[in-house]
């Protein structure tokens, strides 16, 4: 099994949107049985706080469903208990990389390289643009899902 933990600040819009991008796209290949997915955030500042309601609307619209998620917090422990860490931005990166002390492994990447891209997953709680954010994801989660495939 393929374990992935999606990583952004607070675990309210760009994280918990990957999550359930990739889990419909495992489930559209027929693959959930080889995968689990969650996301967390790096900070504690929505801890307990469920799916920012514009990154919710904007999941529906997809058909995509993110009932229950709350935010929780990335923590030290997790690195042996997942295989990739996949942050949204260079910032997420840098502090994935302070919490888990380094990266040894290798397993810490950012989404927009399973694209092609170095850019980062722009912040829609600033922007505001859902809808570009979720394209982004979406593309990026196609781009690792591809790079997986090949390793199952």
């Amino acid at each position: 099994m393929i374990r992935i933990m999606f990583v952004c600040h607070g675990n309210i819009c760009r994280s918990p949107m990957a999550e359930f991008i990739m889990k419909k796209l495992v489930s559209d290949n027929g693959l959930s049985d080889e995968f689990y997915i969650a996301s967390s955030a790096t900070s504690t500042e929505e801890l307990g706080n469920s799916v920012y309601p514009p990154a919710k609307s904007e999941l529906a619209k997809h058909g995509i469903s993110c009932a229950g998620k709350i935010a929780v917090q990335l923590m030290r422990s997790d690195y042996d208990k997942y295989d990739c860490f996949i942050g949204m931005d260079t910032a997420n990166i840098c502090n994935m990389n302070r919490i888990f002390g380094s990266d040894k492994d290798g397993k810490v990447y950012k989404l927009l390289t399973f694209a092609g891209r170095g850019d980062d997953v722009s912040d829609p709680w600033y922007s505001r643009d859902f809808s570009t954010a979720y394209a982004d994801i979406e593309e990026g989660c196609k781009g690792l899902l591809e790079q997986l495939i090949d390793n199952i």
